[in-house]
């Protein structure tokens, strides 16, 4: 397996790395199905593995935890996020100083380990100063608790603020990017991949088969629905229009992944990992059928006639659908911000 460079960290990690938030009550409640499925990851010679403290109220990292403390810590490049509620304590959530000093002492203890090598900040936080959150954060790294950190679905103008804050004030500053991308949420290429290659960041992109779209399990004549649709119906509602043009680009898809000689999901992964920017995309699996099916796509590469294609089908810098980027600004998600004061 060819390792590539995680941004300018020197640190080297696999092409794909081993998402867990289907660990746990959110998806495999059993903990010795899913340290199975992480053993065979390893044993495939994944090295870079992906947790949260959200996913499943820290049931994820439990069991990364238990996977772990069966292998050599060392060998694995381990990443998790904060930002999430954590129960009903106003304070158990988001970007302060507070809460992240807090929560990563409880991901420690969850993961069984004294360090965690990449400590992400799952979303934005509008409410609070990026100054605030970056010192935390430098302050974890100098006391050895993490090695780097990163940021997760920022917008360009957010991942550009903080890159700028951290060199006025002295602080470390993020090393990676982790932003959704497939081939039907392309919009990140317009901006962030980018600005995450002017900065040098490492990325760790999620969903590239787009919450099942491009799994194979979608398309004409299929019933074109998810187990996750009760979580995220506007991913899945074909009364929406953006879903209806991700059913007709899948269906173009899937008839180029059939004349390449490819899979579905080879083809997602494959257009993934072809992006210059990306470091390594993130695979989600709940079994381990899904597990197997994903691991060939390391052997892949797309032709240029394929990934021409794939441009016409879905352009680039397109999101088909918009409920699909993972966060909406308060400027645009909260109507009274657009309005004067009554």
């Amino acid at each position: 397996m060819e390792f590539r460079t995680l941004g300018r960290t020197g640190v080297k990690v696999s092409p794909l790395c081993l998402g867990t938030m289907m660990f746990g009550a959110w998806g495999t409640p059993d903990h010795d199905e899913s340290i199975r499925i992480i053993h065979r990851a390893l044993d495939a010679g994944i090295n870079f593995v992906d947790t949260a403290d959200v996913y499943s109220s820290g049931e994820s990292e439990e069991i990364v935890g238990k996977a772990l403390a069966q292998t050599t810590r060392e060998k694995i490049v381990l990443a998790t996020k904060v930002h999430g509620a954590m129960g009903r304590d106003p304070n158990a959530q988001g970007n302060s100083r507070r809460w992240i000093m807090s929560a990563c002492e409880k991901s420690l203890r969850r993961l069984g380990t004294d360090y965690i090598d990449l400590y992400q900040i799952h979303r934005p936080s509008p409410d609070t100063d990026i100054d605030e959150t970056l010192g935390a954060l430098t302050d974890l790294v100098r006391s050895g608790k993490i090695r780097y950190f990163g940021s997760s679905t920022f917008p360009a103008d957010d991942i550009v603020e903080a890159q700028w804050v951290a060199e006025r004030r002295g602080r470390e500053r993020f090393v990676t990017e982790q932003p959704p991308y497939s081939m039907l949420v392309r919009g990140i290429e317009a901006d962030v991949l980018p600005r995450c290659q002017q900065f040098k960041m490492g990325v760790l992109s999620w969903s590239p088969l787009a919450g099942g779209w491009l799994s194979g399990a979608f398309g004409q004549g299929k019933d074109n629905t998810s187990r996750r649709s009760a979580m995220v119906p506007a991913h899945y509602d074909m009364t929406l229009p953006g879903n209806v043009e991700k059913l007709s680009a899948v269906t173009a898809l899937h008839e180029l992944a059939e004349g390449a000689s490819l899979s579905m999901i080879e083809l997602a992964l494959g257009f993934v990992l072809e992006h210059p920017a990306v470091t390594s995309p993130i695979i989600g699996p709940r079994t381990m059928e899904h597990l197997e099916s994903q691991l060939p796509a390391l052997e892949v590469r797309l032709s240029g006639d394929v990934l021409d294609r794939i441009d016409e089908i879905v352009p680039p810098g397109t999101n088909l659908n918009a409920a699909d980027v993972g966060w909406v600004p308060a400027a645009i998600a909260d109507s009274s911000l657009r309005r004067r004061p009554r």
